[in-house]
């Protein structure tokens, strides 16, 4: 299953390390940032629940960017 959430991130490079911190969560196959149009999908692990694993998403990413934000 694929996701797509409005992010509030500053600079391209923070994307990208957003995008990285998303895909090293567990429950997550694949994760792709788009800092021009400020959107995050996700795509997950069969089985798992978006409302389970976007929380660990967050924390993981605020862990690289800490002014980040995805809109869950």
């Amino acid at each position: 299953m694929k996701k797509t959430y409005k992010i509030d991130v500053d600079c391209a490079n923070c994307a990208n390390k957003m995008e990285e911190a998303a895909r090293q969560t567990a429950g997550v196959k694949d994760a792709v940032v788009n800092f021009m149009t400020l959107k995050m999908t996700v795509e997950f692990e069969e089985g798992e629940k978006p409302a389970d694993v976007m929380p660990e998403v967050l924390k993981n990413c605020k862990k690289v960017e800490d002014d980040c934000e995805i809109y869950l």
